[in-house]
């Protein structure tokens, strides 16, 4: 009888937790968090909302808001440059310079207009910048 009632409390132990969890989980995965929007938001628990909210603080994705801050402040050559520097100093970085580069060229077209976007093309990661200003025309 001890045996099974030690059987019992194992399991118990091991279910109980594990089902509490869940549906506790389960019980907050959709929360209104704002019910002046006409579509409510809701956070929901899940692993991909968690994965991307990680992975934008990647060193490329932070490198790319910088430069759009700098395309706009200053202009897209001297963001250019930061980038054409920055894949330099963190050889990483080369791998993803072709994608910043055309989304500083669409950033540059929103700014500037084609025409204008165009003038500020040069060689930094190919030329990814003038694919971008191109696709964005």
């Amino acid at each position: 009888m001890t045996h099974t009632a030690r059987r019992i409390g194992r399991t118990l132990a091991l279910v109980l937790p594990v089902v509490m969890v869940l549906s506790g989980t389960l019980a907050v995965t959709r929360v209104p968090w704002a019910a002046h929007n006409s579509e409510s938001q809701v956070l929901t628990a899940s692993a991909r909302t968690v994965s991307k909210h990680a992975a934008s603080h990647a060193p490329q994705d932070v490198l790319r808001d910088r430069l759009l801050v700098e395309l706009q402040e200053k202009d897209p050559g001297v963001a250019l440059t930061a980038l054409q520097r920055a894949v330099e100093g963190r050889p990483s970085l080369a791998r993803h310079c072709m994608s910043i580069a055309r989304a500083l060229g669409r950033a540059a077209v929103e700014q500037y207009g084609p025409t204008r976007a165009h003038r500020f093309s040069r060689p930094v990661c190919d030329t990814s910048f003038a694919s971008g200003v191109a696709q964005f025309s």
